[in-house]
C-alpha cells in the first residue's frame, strides 16, 4: 500500500528550484502560488516586500485548536531564526532570503514543506510526554481537523488513544473501509509490535461515550491504541508521520480501490461483449442471377 507523504512536494520543489537558480548568479523572479493540501490546509508562496525574499505562509482553520496544545511553542522551536511576521489570513510565516543562503537550506527547504506536519505534533507531542511520565486522567483533546471530522486524543499511563471521526460520502466507502480496516488487524497478527487498530461504524467507540461524538449510517471511527514503544523518543518522530495523515491515508486507498474495481468491471464488460459479437449468427446473404434477380442460398 501506497504511504502519503508527509511533506508538500509543490512547497520543497518551488523553493528549491528557487535557491539553486539564485546560487547559480541568476537574479530572482517574482513568486506568488497558493497551493491546496488535504484537509483543507492552504500553503502561499509569495514576495512580502522584494523578490530576493521567498515567505511561505500556512493556513489551518483548525489551527487555534492545536493552539491549546503547544503548537505556538512547537513552531517556534522547529523554525527558529526562519519565522516572520505571519501574513493575514494565515497562520504561520517563514522567509527564506535569496542573497543569504544558509548552509543548511536543504533541511530548511525541507522544513518548510513540515509546516501542516509540525503543527500537528503539538498534540501528539504533549500527550505523549504525559504517557511517558505516568500522567493520567488529563483532558481528553479534541481537534476537529475537518469539517464535521474531529480527531481525539487521550493519555493514559499505559497507553496513548488516538480516535478519528470520519464520514463516509457513499456507502460502497463504508464497506471498503471495514475491508481496509480488517487489513489493519490482519497485519498486527504479523508484526505484534504493530499498534492495536480499532474500527467502529454508526457509533462511537466506548471512549466517546457521553460525549457529543456524531452517529450515523455514514459516520466511522478509527481508534488506535498507542504503548510506549511506539511514543517512546527515539520512534515517537516516526509514529506521528504516521498517524497524522491516517484518515487522508484510509480515503486515498478507498478511491483507489474503487478505481480498480471500475477499471476491472469495465475491462471484463468488454470482454463479455467481444463473446457476444462473436456469437452472432451470420445473416443469409442474396445471391444474383444473370438476369438480376435474387435469390438465397439455403
Amino acid at each position: 500500500m501506497i504511504l502519503l507523504e508527509i511533506h508538500n512536494r509543490i512547497v520543497v520543489e518551488t523553493l528549491t528550484a528557487k535557491i539553486k537558480n539564485a546560487l547559480e548568479g541568476n537574479k530572482p523572479d517574482t513568486v506568488d502560488i497558493t497551493v491546496a493540501d488535504f484537509d483543507g490546509v492552504l500553503f502561499h508562496l509569495s514576495n512580502p516586500s522584494e523578490k530576493s525574499k521567498i515567505r511561505v505562509s500556512i493556513s489551518l482553520h483548525f489551527y487555534n485548536d492545536l493552539k491549546e496544545h503547544g503548537a505556538n511553542e512547537l513552531i517556534k522551536r522547529e523554525y527558529a531564526g526562519m519565522l516572520t511576521d505571519t501574513e493575514d489570513g494565515y497562520n504561520v510565516s517563514v522567509v527564506f532570503d535569496l542573497e543569504n543562503i544558509p548552509s543548511n537550506w536543504e533541511e530548511q527547504v525541507q522544513k518548510a514543506g513540515l509546516l501542516k506536519r509540525n503543527c500537528f505534533a503539538s498534540v501528539f507531542e504533549k500527550y505523549f510526554a504525559f504517557q511517558q511520565a505516568g500522567e493520567s486522567g488529563k483532558e481528553r483533546a479534541v481537534i476537529h481537523y475537518r469539517e464535521e471530522e474531529t480527531m481525539y486524543v487521550a493519555a493514559q499511563k499505559d497507553r496513548v488513544t488516538v480516535i478519528f471521526s470520519t464520514i463516509f460520502k457513499d456507502d460502497d466507502d463504508v464497506i471498503i473501509g471495514k475491508v481496509f480496516m480488517q487489513e489493519f488487524k490482519e497485519g498486527r497478527r504479523n508484526y505484534q509490535q504493530a499498534p492495536q487498530v480499532l474500527f467502529s461504524h454508526k457509533d462511537p467507540p466506548s471512549e466517546l461515550q457521553g460525549t457529543d461524538a456524531r452517529t450515523g449510517e455514514n459516520i466511522g471511527y478509527i481508534t488506535f491504541v498507542l504503548f510506549p514503544r511506539h511514543t517512546a523518543a527515539a520512534v515517537k518522530d516516526n509514529t506521528i508521520n504516521l498517524i497524522h495523515t491516517l484518515r487522508d491515508y484510509l480515503h486515498y486507498h478507498i478511491k483507489c480501490s474503487k478505481a480498480y474495481i471500475h477499471t476491472r468491471m469495465r475491462a471484463k464488460t468488454s470482454d463479455f461483449l467481444r463473446v457476444l459479437n462473436r456469437a452472432r449468427p451470420e445473416q443469409e446473404k442474396e445471391k444474383k442471377t444473370m438476369s438480376g434477380k435474387t435469390f438465397k442460398m439455403s
